[in-house]
């Protein structure tokens, strides 16, 4: 009979940084569309997988020099190349035993998770029998991590680790191997600092707003999300901590990939749109605030961060044309 240290044991040979399991009755009352146990009715575990996301991957948009590493290596090719690949190989070792493995990748699939107009669209899908969910539905990977015991939610939503803080991303394979479900997280990681709301560069977090769902019979709260501010800031639509910002493009409130594109033309990495605001809130100034007060598991020799973060001040009385008209000129001078 396969066991849940087995699958553990396995799951770190594949690649995984941390692994949980979470017995399917744990996802109980969860909304159709993002019900788990529509994928896979005859699941009886959900293996949930977590990989770092290395400290290295953000020290380019933390000193504003280089984004390449954490948009392409940190986010898409993550999400799209690496996690992908341990998950085949779980499954297959699932099989291997004469189990099913589905893997519940964390890939963009054209509609958020977060704006239900956008993942119960009847535009984008429909049932295939009566009393099913629109395909396809997306499982939220912070629940599924909740529901496996591996840490808990921030006041930021960021799902929150006692090794990595929220220095992670989530995937999740359901088998019809019944388990040994891990008892949910009794610590305490986020002591409300409430450095993700005021570092957002989006002020997507609201200070005095919360959220909460139940879990597993467990209230979980967080800071009220605006998913569209969010969406905004993580493109970097904020041009104060974004370099690439073009200033002839200004596009008010949300307009959508071709204006943001125009306005951020930075290429699209594995994938994904460039995560070019690097998370500044939820993830840079939490894992600087978790490790100076040695609240988590990992340790570090040196700090993350050694000076006031960098935000882009005005460029004088010439404006954007101008510094762009001098660049030109001091391109074509060092050219020539």
């Amino acid at each position: 009979m396969l066991k849940a240290s087995d699958v553990k044991r396995k799951a770190k040979e594949c690649g995984a940084d941390l692994c949980g399991i979470a017995s399917m009755d744990r996802f109980e009352g969860a909304p159709k569309q993002q019900d788990p146990r529509y994928i896979f009715p005859d699941a009886k575990s959900a293996i949930v997988l977590m990989f770092r996301i290395p400290r290295g991957y953000m020290r380019g948009i933390e000193e504003g020099t280089y984004f390449a590493s954490y948009t392409g290596m940190g986010y898409g090719h993550m999400n799209n190349v690496y996690m992908p690949g341990a998950m085949r190989e779980l499954c297959c070792y699932l099989e291997d035993e004469g189990y099913e493995g589905v893997p519940v990748p964390n890939m963009y699939l054209g509609a958020s998770v977060s704006i239900p107009d956008q993942r119960d669209s009847p535009e984008r899908s429909r049932p295939v029998r009566d009393g099913l969910p629109n395909p396809d539905i997306m499982p939220d990977f912070r629940v599924m991590a909740f529901a496996a015991g591996m840490g808990e939610f921030g006041y930021s939503k960021m799902f929150l680790t006692p090794e990595f803080g929220p220095s992670q991303r989530i995937v999740a394979i359901l088998t019809d191997a019944e388990l040994e479900p891990d008892p949910l997280f009794d610590g305490q990681i986020c002591d409300r600092c409430m450095r993700c709301v005021s570092e957002c560069s989006g002020q997507a977090i609201s200070k005095t707003e919360t959220e909460s769902i139940t879990i597993a019979g467990r209230k979980v709260e967080w800071g009220k999300l605006d998913v569209i501010k969010c969406s905004i800031a993580y493109r970097g639509g904020n041009p104060d901590y974004n370099p690439f910002f073009q200033p002839t493009h200004k596009p008010a409130g949300y307009t959508g990939g071709p204006e943001m594109n125009k306005a951020i033309p930075y290429g699209s990495i594995e994938g994904h749109n460039p995560a070019l605001e690097g998370a500044r809130g939820c993830l840079r100034a939490c894992v600087d605030h978790l490790e100076s007060k040695g609240i988590l598991t990992r340790k570090f020799k040196n700090p993350f961060r050694k000076r006031k973060p960098w935000k882009l001040g005005p460029l004088g009385s010439d404006g954007w044309e101008g510094m762009l008209a001098k660049n030109s000129a001091k391109t074509l001078t060092d050219k020539e």
